[in-house]
């Protein structure tokens, strides 16, 4: 899976400051292992799961043993066996045993948002509808996360509020109306991507006469959205959004609806099972 040179940057700082947070002064329990012995660790996947967050691992582990030695049994974004060996790692004890739980912690992390990706991207795999992730992240960690989500098959919302308008119903209520709220972002910044969040048909009617290309449906039943999907009929994009979850995600993907949001890959992850153990030591 390809990074993005924000998210290269994005995993320099997320590795920096995790590392920094969990060996603060230094490795106190470390320094218990003889500074000249080196060893072998596997990590073992206790489940099966999606992998995510290679790099941010492999990164964690090379911060404190530059010439470690990495044998990858699966690459981002396919699934891994339980009670499969996902990694095997040489390197001196000492900085084995400092990057273990933040290399750990990113695994852990991102396959978990990746996992739960896929899951819903497997249910509604026979319509045409797209998975798309929120701004619902984890603090310092958004560009991996979206990255976690690509890896489960899922598809990227906009990053933040500086690449794209998501116009809600408070910058709405702020401007004055749609209409002004449209016409300001078009003055501003032509070239951003532009989409409304509606709750209401005569809502969506005004986007549609202002020529916005995607509407956010906000909290609309299923069967409301596939009324709305027969009047658009293919003239703007339409994204359902609020509340979804596993049991009513299908019924939106089958009316037609071209993309549902769900904030719940990221925010309501379930971090997967595994751990690492020391196999050999040597001199």
């Amino acid at each position: 899976m390809q990074l993005s040179e924000r998210e290269q940057e994005a995993l320099a700082r997320n590795v920096e400051n995790a590392i920094a947070e969990d060996i603060g002064s230094g490795d106190i329990n470390a320094e218990l292992i003889p500074a000249g012995q080196k060893g072998t660790a596997r990590i073992i996947a206790r489940q099966e799961f999606v992998l995510a967050g290679r790099p941010w691992a492999q990164a964690s582990f090379l911060h404190f043993a530059p010439n470690a030695q990495m044998q990858w049994c699966a690459n981002d974004g396919e699934t891994v066996q339980a009670n499969s060996v996902l990694l095997e790692i040489s390197a001196h004890s000492r900085a084995l045993l400092s990057a273990e739980r933040t290399a750990l912690n990113f695994l852990q992390t991102l396959s978990g948002t990746a996992t739960t990706t896929a899951h819903y991207v497997r249910l509604i795999a026979h319509t045409k509808t797209k998975l798309l992730d929120t701004r619902k992240t984890l603090p310092g960690l958004r560009d991996a996360q979206k990255y976690a989500v690509r890896c489960g098959g899922g598809f990227n919302h906009r990053i933040g509020l500086f690449d794209a308008f998501l116009l809600k119903e408070n910058h709405i209520a702020a401007a004055g109306s749609i209409r002004a709220a449209v016409y300001a972002a078009r003055e501003l910044y032509p070239n951003r991507f532009l989409q409304v969040e509606v709750e209401t048909r005569a809502q969506l009617e005004e986007c549609l006469s202002l020529g916005v290309p995607r509407v956010l449906l906000d909290n609309f039943s299923p069967e409301q959205t596939a009324e709305l999907v027969r009047f658009v009929a293919g003239r703007m994009e339409l994204e359902s959004s609020g509340g979804i979850d596993e049991q009513s995600l299908i019924a939106y993907a089958e009316v037609g609806v071209d993309f549902i949001s769900i904030g719940s890959l990221t925010k309501h992850l379930r971090a997967v099972d595994l751990s690492m153990r020391m196999v050999t030591t040597y001199s």
